[in-house]
């Protein structure tokens, strides 16, 4: 049976790195310190997400009908996933009442979130 490599430490909860890799049909192993993909300290709930991300191409409205959660929660999930991955998420930008309404009238937002929206300036 193969296991998922594991990439928390289960004491300490630090990265772990790779440092054998061997063949099964030649016998071959190799040992060093090898980095794992960055995708690899994921949580499973990050991992399903991109996935769920990449097979609607990005298209938010998608994620939301495919997840079953708002314009908003899609937004946060995406913005936590990027920090995981160790990139900077930047502030929510501050949006104009024409694209609120352009969200709202191609179903990307609810109406409650195009007030909220409204009212804040920000998705």
């Amino acid at each position: 049976m193969e296991y998922k490599v594991l990439s928390k430490c289960p004491v300490c909860n630090s990265n772990l790195k790779v440092t054998r890799l061997n063949c099964n049909k030649c016998g071959t192993v190799i040992e060093n310190q090898f980095e794992l993909s960055k995708f690899s300290y994921l949580n499973r709930e990050q991992l399903d997400f991109i996935e769920i991300f990449l097979k609607c191409r990005g298209n938010i409205k998608d994620v939301e009908k495919e997840l079953g959660i708002s314009y908003p929660t899609v937004r946060a999930k995406l913005d936590e996933t990027i920090e995981a991955l160790g990139y900077k998420v930047s502030k929510k930008p501050k949006v104009s009442s024409k694209d609120v309404l352009d969200m709202l009238e191609k179903g990307d937002i609810s109406p409650d979130e195009a007030v909220k929206a409204l009212k804040d300036g920000e998705i």
